[in-house]
């Protein structure tokens, strides 16, 4: 896992997520910890390395 850090589309606050590196390419929905609301994540690794990561409002 890694945790990844970046800013909420919505509230703008640093959050932080884990990312499963053992899935090369992953999107899925998970809520921001200070104001709840859901953020769209979409991230790629090759070899063990993050190489694209894009937080979004969800539906957007």
């Amino acid at each position: 896992m890694l945790e990844h850090f970046f800013q909420c589309p919505y509230c703008w606050e640093e959050i932080s997520f884990l990312l499963d590196r053992s899935v090369s390419s992953q999107i899925y929905v998970e809520d921001c910890e200070v104001c709840c609301n859901p953020i769209e994540v979409s991230c790629e690794f090759q070899y063990d390395e993050l190489v694209f990561f894009e937080s979004t409002i969800l539906g957007q």
